[in-house]
């Protein structure tokens, strides 16, 4: 496809190739569209905003937000080195309020770095940012690795500020199901693979609104994903748990 595309003329322009994409294998472009729409949606995004995005990957939001975000600011980090290079030469020398990091912190899917993300600091000032946003990160970290990134979020985000996330979560006193499976049950968490410990993470709500205290944040709303049997595909703005917490 990426032969094909690159003789043809026919990838976008603000595309990677296919085989340098490692952020999931939904379509690109619609994908980000789409995430920028849930940022408007539920935390209200503005043009004017100063923005975090944690785990940016290779820019799938970052390249939808370039033509909204004008008078504001964009920052992302990413572990993973090479979406970090494509995202500065595509996206940052053409709007220079653009700006990426790579951290080199480890994951058990990804690389085999030293710095953990359950002491990590982010790289930036406290209360710089008005909203803050993670697609598909919580979903592949362990409990003391997401209660460090709350309380970075907390500690990065102004009072008031807003921060998206997902998650697969559950609910202990109901009967759920969906087309992920974590058979490995701990208090508060449940694994998809025990192995692999960064594969999948399913986060039960009650944990998730005491980690959510702890770091100073509130939970405001919670949007079912499309990999829940009973949320329609059609009525769903992600396929994993919509979160939204807001700085106390």
């Amino acid at each position: 496809m990426d032969f094909y595309e690159g003789i043809t003329g026919k990838r976008a322009k603000n595309e990677p190739k296919k085989g340098d994409i490692y952020v999931g294998s939904s379509d690109f472009i619609p994908h980000g569209i789409r995430q920028m729409n849930a940022l408007k949606k539920h935390i209200n995004l503005k043009n004017t905003d100063h923005v975090l995005d944690i785990g940016c990957g290779i820019g799938r939001t970052a390249v939808a937000l370039s033509g909204f975000i004008d008078k504001g600011t964009y920052d992302g980090f990413d572990a993973v080195e090479k979406g970090i290079k494509w995202c500065n030469k595509h996206i940052h020398k053409k709007y220079s309020n653009f700006n990426f990091k790579f951290t080199p912190i480890y994951n058990d899917l990804y690389n085999t770095f030293s710095q953990k993300a359950e002491n990590f600091t982010f790289p930036y000032h406290d209360a710089q940012f008005d909203k803050a946003f993670l697609f598909s990160v919580f979903t592949h970290m362990q409990i003391p690795e997401i209660r460090q990134y709350l309380n970075e979020i907390s500690r990065v985000l102004k009072n008031g500020g807003q921060c998206l996330a997902t998650f697969f979560l559950y609910d202990e006193s109901k009967k759920e199901g969906g087309s992920m499976h974590f058979p490995h049950q701990y208090e508060g968490y449940k694994l998809m693979d025990d192995k692999v410990t960064a594969a999948n993470i399913a986060v039960s709500v009650p944990l998730l609104n005491q980690m959510a205290q702890e770091a100073g944040l509130k939970v405001k709303t919670i949007q079912g994903g499309f990999w829940r049997n009973d949320v329609e595909k059609e009525g769903a703005d992600e396929f994993q748990d919509i979160v939204v917490f807001e700085k106390i």
